[in-house]
């Protein structure tokens, strides 16, 4: 077994099983939990440059061949996103040090927080659809009672509705993944690849690849099965949302990715005109949406719902180039919007409320978060020379190379009414007067030691940013690197069948 593949798995574990260890004293629980951070985007980085060139790297977990055994495997893609998996996880956690509340610590933080990320570690490592169901499940039980934890009414409303749909989304991914065994008699990745190449008139994969849309839509965030999101994602505390924020959607447009690339690759040209209307209903309804809210938190859920549709359009149409920029753009999303759900945690910490009503004054009071803010903000509208800017740049030429020129015209559309809604939170927190004052004064839940320590994260998420795009060439280098193995996957079946032996 090769330890590297399964490192980013075992190290929260191991962290997490510490941490409950540790459980009573804080102060340990703390240093086991950035140890443990610390230790992932160690072993992230360094299967990260193992497979950045373009190799794949694949092993077997026990000793099981493939196609019987677990297996796990690393491309481009996927070491990449284990990297902003680690990195974002990394950051989340030094904010939290200065954010959560020691009630939520003693209730199970840190080691809730190191399960979630081995779910999300596991989900996209996975060599096959039914561990990929389990990790799904690790997430979803580990990020509901990270929701729910601290019992407010508020959580416990947004709780239900965001376990509801999920367990809805799981009971459709399981049935799907037994049909499909029952049809392919296998459900490794690279097993299904070869078998369903070229599958028989009037099978049943179509109607399969139906369920997995589905089941992975919901996941994702899509459209019409989003509403889930926008009112659960306000509700937990600013780290907790920070982390889903940046994080969980991008396992199920993952998902969605490497299911209609690999598995279900014969059948995509049927697939990718409804992914490409879903993906523009997506980004209206989500920007539209944000339009409407008057609360920072809202507004930035219903952002993601909206640049979910971005991802998806490159995945509909099923260019190189289009799935290159849907690559950059998770990378880019994941930064920036971890990033500003951040900044909208400490918009509420300084104004005693999430309501822009009671905002003002921070341009004057906090520069520095601010220029933060300003910055993200941008990058999320697409202002050049920014990363969202090229990601979408990216997406509008593959679009109208081919002649996709309605969705090229919604999702340019979308970028304007993003730039009106982030522009409604700057004039609002940071521009206008502080109500009833010149400024805002200082924090009273929150010491000026921890707030740098929450506000250095931000700066750094802020700066990664910024160097996205002002290296977009080497960035799309490698967006176009995953991009070739997705579209040729004759690599990744090879890896997984020399190391399971066959």
């Amino acid at each position: 077994m090769d330890a590297l593949l399964v490192a980013p798995v075992l190290v929260p574990l191991g962290t997490a099983a510490l941490c409950l260890l540790a459980w009573g004293r804080p102060v340990l629980q703390r240093a086991l939990s950035v140890a443990g951070a610390v230790g992932l985007l160690g072993a992230a980085l360094a299967l990260f440059a193992r497979v950045a060139g373009g190799a794949v790297a694949a092993t077997q977990v026990g000793a099981w061949p493939a196609p019987f055994g677990i297996s796990v495997v690393a491309d481009v893609l996927a070491g990449l996103m284990v990297l902003l998996t680690a990195s974002m996880g990394l950051a989340v956690l030094v904010y939290s040090l200065a954010t959560i509340d020691p009630e939520r610590e003693r209730g199970g933080f840190h080691v809730l927080y190191h399960v979630l990320l081995m779910g999300v570690c596991g989900a996209f490592l996975t060599g096959d659809v039914f561990n990929l169901y389990v990790w799904f499940e690790v997430l979803l039980i580990s990020s509901f009672v990270l929701m729910v934890l601290g019992g407010e009414r508020a959580q416990l409303d947004g709780g239900i509705k965001y376990v509801t749909l999920n367990l809805v989304s799981s009971m459709l991914f399981l049935v799907a993944a037994g049909m499909l065994y029952g049809v392919a008699g296998t459900l490794n990745l690279a097993d299904l690849s070869r078998s369903l190449a070229r599958p028989e008139p009037g099978s049943p994969v179509p109607a399969l690849a139906t369920l997995f849309l589905l089941s992975f839509g919901i996941k994702a965030a899509v459209f019409p099965v989003f509403s889930w999101l926008p009112a659960s994602y306000h509700t937990p505390p600013p780290p907790v949302a920070a982390l889903f924020a940046g994080l969980l959607t991008k396992v199920g447009v993952y998902a969605l990715i490497r299911v209609f690339t690999l598995v279900f690759a014969a059948d995509a040209g049927l697939f990718r005109p409804l992914i490409l209307w879903v993906a523009g209903l997506t980004m209206l309804a989500g920007v539209l949406g944000a339009a409407a809210q008057t609360n920072v938190r809202r507004i930035l859920s219903f952002h993601i719902v909206s640049q979910i549709g971005y991802m998806l359009m490159g995945l509909g149409l099923g260019s190189r180039l289009a799935l290159a920029g849907a690559v950059f753009y998770i990378a880019h999303h994941i930064v920036v919007k971890t990033d500003l759900f951040l900044v909208g945690g400490l918009i509420e910490r300084l104004s005693g409320s999430g309501e822009l009503r009671h905002a003002g004054g921070l341009a004057r009071a906090r520069p520095v978060l601010a220029g933060s803010f300003l910055l993200a903000a941008l990058a999320l509208a697409g202002i050049p020379p920014l990363s969202g800017f090229w990601a979408k740049l990216v997406l509008v030429l593959a679009g109208l190379e081919l002649r996709a020129f309605p969705i090229v015209a919604v999702s340019l559309a979308v970028s304007l009414l993003t730039l009106y809604s982030m522009t409604k939170i700057w004039n609002e927190a940071f521009w206008k007067p502080a109500p009833g004052s010149e400024v805002v004064p200082s924090a009273v839940a929150l010491a000026p030691a921890a707030y740098r320590l929450a506000l250095a994260p931000i700066v750094v998420l802020t700066l990664a940013s910024v160097a996205i795009g002002l290296a977009a060439g080497p960035v799309f280098a490698l967006a176009a690197r995953a991009a070739d193995q997705l579209l040729d996957p004759s690599a990744y079946v090879a890896a997984v069948r020399a190391a399971g032996g066959l």
